[in-house]
C-alpha cells in the first residue's frame, strides 16, 4: 500500500482560493500521519490590508490610491468628498489639500472612501492642532492652515530632512521682505506635474499657485506634508537666507547673496545639461 502521496480527490482548493490538503486515514507503520493544513498568501482577490500614504502626496494621488485599493471606479473617492463632511479648517473652503495626513491606514471590511478620508483627516487634526503646533504657529504670526501651507512647500522644496528647517525660513525671510516665494513647486501643482525643469513661459502662468507672479502663500498647501515638514514650519532653522537651489543631489546651497545664487543656479543648469537623467 503505496501512502507516499494522498489522492488527488483529497487536494482541493477550497472556496477562499487557499489550498488545502486534506488526507483521511493515511496509516504508515500503525501510526496516523497529520497532513497540515496549508493556507497560501497569494489570494489574488483579497484587497491589501492597509494603505500606505507617502509624505508630500497631493489629494490626487491619494485619492487615486483610495479608488485602487478599494476596487472602486476612478474618480469615485474624489467625488464622494461632498459627502464626506471632513472636519477642516474655514480656510480650506472643503479642500483637504495638506489634511490627508501621510500613514499606514488599515482598511477594515467594507470600507468607504468616506471613511478613509475622514480617518486621515482626523489623523491630521490631532497632529496639527495640538499646542505645539497651535503655538509655533502663533510664535510666528499665523494660524495653523498657514503653517500646514508652509509645511506642504518644505515638503515640496527640501531634498533632505536636513533642509527642512532652512527651507522654511527662506520662506519666512521672503514673506518678511515682501518678495514673491517664486518657488517651483507651486507651478508644478497649479500645472499638475512633477518637474525639475522650469521655462520662462511656465513662471508667467495666470494661477493663484503662480508663486512667480502672485505675493504671499499659495492659498492652499500645495501637499500633504509628514511631521517633520510640519515641525520645519513652526521652528525655521535661524538664518538669513534667501535663495537655494539643489545643484546636484546631495548639495543644496542656500545663501542671501543673489549673484552666489546665480553662480549656483548655472552650476544646475549644467549638470542637467550633462546628466543622462534629464530628459
Amino acid at each position: 500500500m503505496h501512502m507516499n502521496t494522498p489522492p488527488r480527490s483529497t487536494i482541493r482548493l477550497t472556496r477562499r482560493g487557499r489550498l488545502a490538503l486534506i488526507a483521511t486515514g493515511a496509516v504508515v507503520a500503525g501510526t496516523a500521519v497529520a497532513v497540515p493544513l496549508l493556507t497560501l498568501d497569494g489570494d489574488e482577490e483579497r484587497k491589501p490590508a492597509t494603505l500606505v500614504i507617502p509624505e508630500g502626496w497631493r489629494a490626487g494621488q491619494v485619492y487615486d490610491a483610495v479608488d485602487q485599493a478599494l476596487a472602486l471606479p476612478a474618480g469615485t473617492t474624489k467625488k464622494s468628498l461632498a459627502k464626506a463632511h471632513l472636519k477642516l479648517p474655514g480656510d480650506a473652503e472643503g479642500n483637504p489639500e495638506g489634511y490627508l495626513f501621510p500613514a499606514t491606514y488599515p482598511l477594515r471590511e467594507n470600507a468607504t472612501p468616506e471613511q478613509l478620508l475622514s480617518y486621515m483627516v482626523d489623523t491630521a487634526n490631532k497632529k496639527f492642532n495640538g499646542a505645539p503646533v497651535a503655538a509655533g504657529a502663533q510664535r510666528n504670526a499665523m494660524n495653523v492652515y498657514q503653517a500646514v501651507t508652509i509645511a506642504s512647500l518644505v515638503q515640496a522644496e527640501a531634498a533632505t530632512k536636513a533642509d527642512m528647517g532652512k527651507v522654511a525660513r527662506v520662506v519666512f525671510n521672503r514673506l518678511e521682505r515682501g518678495m514673491p516665494l517664486q518657488m517651483d513647486s507651486t507651478l508644478n501643482y497649479a500645472l499638475n506635474r512633477s518637474t525639475l525643469k522650469t521655462t520662462a513661459a511656465d513662471t508667467r502662468i495666470d494661477s493663484p499657485y503662480n508663486s512667480y507672479q502672485r505675493m504671499g502663500l499659495p492659498p492652499t498647501p500645495i501637499d500633504n506634508p509628514g511631521e517633520d515638514a510640519m515641525r520645519a514650519a513652526i521652528n525655521p532653522a535661524p538664518g538669513d537666507w534667501l535663495y537655494f537651489v539643489t545643484v546636484k543631489p546631495g548639495d543644496t546651497r542656500f545663501t542671501a547673496d543673489y549673484a552666489e545664487h546665480q553662480r549656483n543656479v548655472a552650476e544646475f543648469n549644467l549638470n542637467q545639461r550633462s546628466s543622462p537623467e534629464a530628459g
